[in-house]
């Protein structure tokens, strides 16, 4: 039957990037406790190695810059990585049929770096490492808000090519009651779980929030730079420079 989608759609990079995820934890959970420290010191981002005190810590200088991408694929147990996995799902998805796969893993990097960026900035010289794809998966969130939420509000069907739906600007996306509502919501969670002391588990983990709340705020200021501009089907694609 011509036009029919099939039930589980998932572009390539969201599965990509949910084994990478998935496979490294598996690796992490085999090894003995102390090299699975040693694995996670030399993925994660530790604050520290910046403020040259800590020569000594895995992975040594090339850390220093790796680790601005390899934290991301590091979770701190299956609950942490299982809850990352369905927010990407529900949100990476959306991004990643409407800008192509390449497209969505550069604006990924580019979301989950400018977290990092700002938690440094915050806690410079900490020792307390930082691991999950939550920045960048914040940034996805952002992104697909930008036609998600304008499309449903000018009575755009969301049924249609997720490519085909106008970009909302970011004004018109800073005004619109949906996104508002959604983002105070969004923010009030990070904060009640990032200041409150509040935890997803019991392990102690504490929560990156300033590093979401970077990832959601880069993704919303340039999505539209890795944005396709909806065209007529059949047309010539045109990309957004």
């Amino acid at each position: 039957m011509a036009g029919k989608q099939p039930m589980f759609n998932i572009p390539m990079s969201i599965i990509v990037a949910a084994l990478a995820m998935i496979v490294l934890h598996i690796i992490r959970t085999a090894l003995p406790s102390e090299e699975r420290l040693t694995l996670l010191l030399a993925l994660a981002f530790v604050p520290a190695r910046y403020a040259g005190e800590t020569p000594g810590l895995p992975g040594g200088d090339w850390s220093q810059f790796t680790s601005f991408i390899t934290y991301m694929f590091v979770h701190s147990d299956a609950t942490h990585l299982i809850i990352n996995l369905v927010w990407m799902l529900a949100f990476g998805s959306a991004v990643a049929k409407r800008i192509g796969d390449l497209r969505f893993i550069l604006f990924s990097f580019a979301c989950g770096i400018a977290g990092v960026l700002v938690h440094l900035f915050l806690h410079f010289g900490e020792l307390i490492p930082v691991i999950g794809a939550s920045a960048a998966i914040s940034g996805q969130m952002a992104g697909a808000i930008r036609f998600m939420f304008g499309a449903s509000q000018d009575g755009v069907p969301m049924s249609r090519d997720l490519k085909q739906i106008p970009l909302a600007g970011i004004g018109k996306t800073l005004t619109n009651p949906r996104f508002l509502m959604f983002m105070g919501v969004w923010i009030a969670l990070n904060l009640l779980f990032g200041l409150g002391g509040m935890q997803l588990d019991g392990s102690g983990t504490e929560i990156a929030w300033e590093a979401h709340l970077g990832g959601f705020v880069c993704g919303l200021l340039i999505f539209g730079l890795f944005d396709r501009i909806p065209r007529p089907e059949g047309s010539t694609p045109t990309y957004i420079q």
